[in-house]
């Protein structure tokens, strides 16, 4: 099996299987997870979290803005209330990171998981600017869900009944073509999206892709896409993508209110006490801030002061992420490797070698995946559930699994991912008897 420098895998096929060195080896196979329960590990590689040194790289930040600092550029006090879209600071400092009009951002609280929810609520209850109704007064609502995907995208629109439709990914995004059959039925309201480094798979949006979503005509007038760049910036290399001003795209296209775009500081500083923003047109933003204002009277701006402090540009940002680069890097190297020292010679598995995000895609033969995360939580190994990556929960062919290799020491890392290479060949050898 050769694992392709590209984003997305091929799946394994059966015709690729080395079935005579699997089943040749399967005695070796079970002894290995033998040892390997015998082990008693207590492994996790479930979700993208940060890991302690990561989070030590925003130390400084826990002493910002400092006794006496509260006043932003413009002369706001940021002790009180008020300035509903957050303060130019921290805008102009994203606008310049994501190739965006800082009047076109508001800064926000929290996370963007946050934003998005109340975005897709307040359009159920309401409708959007652009609705000829309330979506809970739609017979039903649907949605385009790329997969794999992110399960907490999916459990937003599950959560509110919509019915949500597979559609495959490519190495450059979606498929365009199931997208524009999908957009013609007037019940599509929206569509979710990871663009860059994306959610499992790490794949990022060609401009192509980006410029023919912004074109697509949709029979739905107020039909959004979720643009949520959450790991814009977050490279495992020292180049950074090229941002891609999709709400200009938008415009020049005629869908000036299409995109609902946003991001965080998540995983650049403190997870749950950062600084989310919400990019789009005119129209779309004062939609978003008539709701928004009845909810709150404004963020945290204090701690949006202190965010471009401790950034003080976008360049800011950049040097800190190569720092987050150098810390993650080497974990997704160590994954990639142990996968291929371990299963190259058995075919019997797929992955994406992302150049930036948080996770990895591993595809394993057909109807095999829900068995290797069981054998490996009874190894004492935590994986995502086979299925996550999917609506519901449900991949149709029980083949994906992510990996999500931040948060443990690169030593837990390596010894995590040659016990889920056993339970990967056990499976496999499992399946290839019956």
């Amino acid at each position: 099996m050769v694992s392709r420098k590209v984003h997305m895998s091929p799946q394994v096929t059966p015709s690729k299987i080395n079935v005579e060195a699997l089943t040749g080896s399967k005695a070796d196979i079970e002894q290995a997870y033998n040892e390997l329960k015998a082990k008693n590990l207590a492994l996790d590689l479930t979700r993208g979290k940060p890991s302690s040194e990561q989070l030590d790289f925003g130390d400084e930040l826990l002493g910002l803005p400092g006794a006496g600092n509260y006043t932003a550029d413009d002369g706001t006090d940021c002790r009180n209330y008020g300035g509903l879209r957050g303060i130019v600071d921290i805008r102009k400092i994203y606008a310049d990171l994501l190739g965006l009009p800082v009047d076109n951002i508001i800064a926000g609280d929290a996370s963007s998981l946050n934003i998005m929810h109340d975005l897709i609520v307040w359009a159920y209850i309401f409708g959007t600017q652009d609705s000829p109704r309330p979506w809970k007064d739609e017979d039903t609502v649907k949605w385009i869900c790329p997969v794999p995907g992110y399960d907490r995208h999916f459990s937003i629109t599950e959560h509110l009944g919509f019915e949500m439709i597979n559609v495959p990914m490519t190495d450059e995004g979606p498929d365009l073509d199931a997208v524009a059959e999908l957009l013609k039925d007037p019940q599509v309201k929206g569509m979710w999206t990871v663009p860059v480094f994306g959610n499992p798979t790490g794949i990022s949006y060609s401009r192509e892709t980006c410029e023919k979503l912004a074109a697509l005509d949709a029979a739905a007038s107020d039909f959004r896409i979720v643009w949520d760049n959450a790991y814009a910036v977050h490279t495992l290399t020292d180049e950074f993508p090229e941002p891609i001003n999709v709400l200009e795209l938008a415009e020049k296209a005629g869908h000036p209110n299409r995109f609902w775009f946003m991001t965080s500081t998540s995983k650049i500083t403190f997870a749950g006490s950062g600084v989310s923003f919400f990019a789009s047109s005119a129209s779309n933003l004062d939609w978003y801030a008539s709701h928004a204002g009845i909810r709150g009277i404004g963020p945290n701006k204090i701690n949006q002061l202190a965010h471009a402090k401790y950034f003080h540009d976008a360049e800011g940002v950049k040097a800190i992420m190569r720092k987050h680069s150098a810390s993650l890097a080497p974990k997704f190297a160590a994954v990639d490797k142990v996968l291929h020292e371990r299963l190259d010679d058995y075919n019997v598995a797929t992955w994406t070698e992302p150049k930036g995000g948080y996770f990895i895609s591993l595809d394993v033969p057909d109807g095999t995946a829900s068995r290797v995360v069981e054998l490996a939580k009874e190894a004492g190994i935590k994986l995502t559930e086979a299925g996550s990556s999917f609506p519901l929960h449900k991949d149709p062919d029980n083949r994906n699994i992510r990996l999500a290799p931040s948060l443990p020491p690169i030593e837990q890392v390596e010894e995590a991912m040659d016990g889920v290479a056993t339970c990967v060949l056990l499976a496999a050898a499992e399946a290839a008897e019956k």
